[in-house]
């Protein structure tokens, strides 16, 4: 470990032992890296992201109140109508003529338990293939849940609701007869990428846990429920709190997880809502803001991306909404979220990021392959398509990236500035925030 590590680390150490964190102190050091020695990411995090207050002698408390309430939710939400919870103190429910499970009534118990697996199967569908490159959320966690996996009480597991509500695809096919054909497909003798060794009773993998996250965050969202990629947010969150080096908090990573993935929601579930996406706090508005940065600080490449006729859409979509959580491998999106989450006018920062992604892949990409095409409409399509633009890592290294999308931030001599971080970061534009996400094993 550098000298230039340690002392970085001593930083942190003084401002979080401190009774009140200087905030902005702490948003200055976070910017540029937060080491993950003696659990500083997890405790940085959970402050900027206001799941921690600022004054240190009310942790205690405010821990142990959100993690018994969401101890309430789980009892509260991940049940089955009609099942007795008789060491809950609730009353067993029959079947009665009012409401049984072919009730077409939309306040019926069934009706709405129905309505819930349809969610609970696509939260199950993407949670199963969270961050495919690493085993982690495939293994065991050490802290499974026992309020639900424990043999004494009836609480149903959502792995087991998932099991019982999955029926069989079956083939349709009408012929030109209009006759309907069902047909069962053959059984494939290969494993399927998304299926998993099915871990003993008493264990539950990773993915489970923020299976049970999101699908409790759906039921108490009911406006915005889930969408397709909240998996990839909270993804990072879950792992970088599963991994704090202090076991007290590690044991309580779920909780601390659903509510650090709730407060950032809060700030970001606009780019979520379609009935918003053309406000100016839709995701619309933020991908033509990308492009309006780029043109004040790279108006040639700007006007080579209007002449091929490419959209922010086919690339800024997925980068703002996911916060880049698909374009890096996972030790980097971590380190890019500790810039995120520390940039005070939360989230600018990302609008820079983005834009500094684009001059620096797309300078080099123009150059090489968009050399006066021959057939101007069918380049036009494959640039709009161009895998460098979406499905590939960006082979820049983090820290570059973030100095050059700070500089992005700082306004040309003469020129009006743009949208900008409210302060300047020399330890980013020397490249010297290389801080170790990970501690020595």
């Amino acid at each position: 470990m550098s000298s230039l590590h340690k002392s970085r680390i001593a930083d942190f150490q003084d401002v979080l032992k401190e009774p009140v964190i200087a905030l902005e102190k702490l948003r200055e050091l976070s910017f540029s890296g937060i080491p993950c020695e003696g659990g500083l990411r997890c405790l940085c995090w959970k402050i900027l992201l206001n799941y921690l207050p600022l004054e240190r002698a009310s942790w205690t408390s405010i821990l142990a109140k959100q993690r018994e309430l969401y101890s309430q939710f789980l009892r509260e939400m991940i049940i089955q109508p009609g099942i007795a919870k008789a060491n809950m103190g609730v009353s067993r429910e029959d079947v009665t003529f009012e409401d049984h499970p072919l009730n077409p009534n939309p306040d019926s118990r069934w009706n709405t338990y129905f309505r819930d697996n349809e969610v609970l199967l696509q939260i199950d569908k993407d949670v199963r293939r969270l961050c495919p490159d690493i085993s982690f959320f495939q293994r065991a966690t050490e802290y499974p849940c026992l309020l639900i996996l424990d043999p004494q009480n009836e609480f149903e597991t959502l792995r087991k609701r998932v099991e019982q509500t999955t029926l069989k695809s079956q083939t349709v096919a009408r012929n030109r007869s209009g006759v309907t054909n069902m047909s069962s497909p053959q059984k494939n003798s290969a494993p399927s990428m998304n299926e998993y060794v099915v871990l003993p009773n008493g264990c539950e993998a990773h993915w489970e846990v923020v299976e049970r996250i999101l699908f409790i965050y759906a039921k108490l969202n009911p406006g915005i429920a889930y969408v397709q990629g909240m998996n990839e947010i909270v993804g990072p969150l879950y792992y970088t709190f599963a991994t704090d080096p202090n076991s007290e908090w590690r044991e309580h990573a779920e909780a601390d997880t659903f509510f650090c993935f709730t407060n950032l929601m809060a700030e970001i579930r606009d780019n979520f809502i379609k009935s918003l996406d053309d406000s100016q706090c839709g995701i619309t508005y933020k991908m033509e803001k990308v492009y309006s940065t780029l043109k004040d600080k790279d108006v040639e490449l700007y006007l080579k991306l209007q002449e091929q006729n490419i959209k922010p859409q086919f690339f800024a979509f997925r980068w703002l909404t996911l916060l880049l959580s698909q374009e890096f491998v996972l030790p980097d999106v971590i380190r890019i979220w500790d810039s995120l989450f520390a940039d005070s006018s939360r989230f600018d920062f990302l609008l820079l990021v983005c834009c500094a992604m684009l001059m620096i892949t797309l300078s080099q990409t123009f150059a090489r392959s968009f050399r006066k095409p021959r057939n101007s409409k069918t380049h036009s399509s494959l640039a709009a398509k161009d895998p460098r633009l979406e499905e590939k890592p960006l082979p820049t290294p983090v820290p570059w990236l973030l100095g050059h999308a700070e500089a992005c931030g700082v306004p040309a001599r003469g020129a009006d500035a743009g949208p900008a971080c409210s302060r300047s970061h020399p330890g980013l534009l020397s490249g010297a925030c290389c801080a170790p996400l990970f501690p020595d094993h």
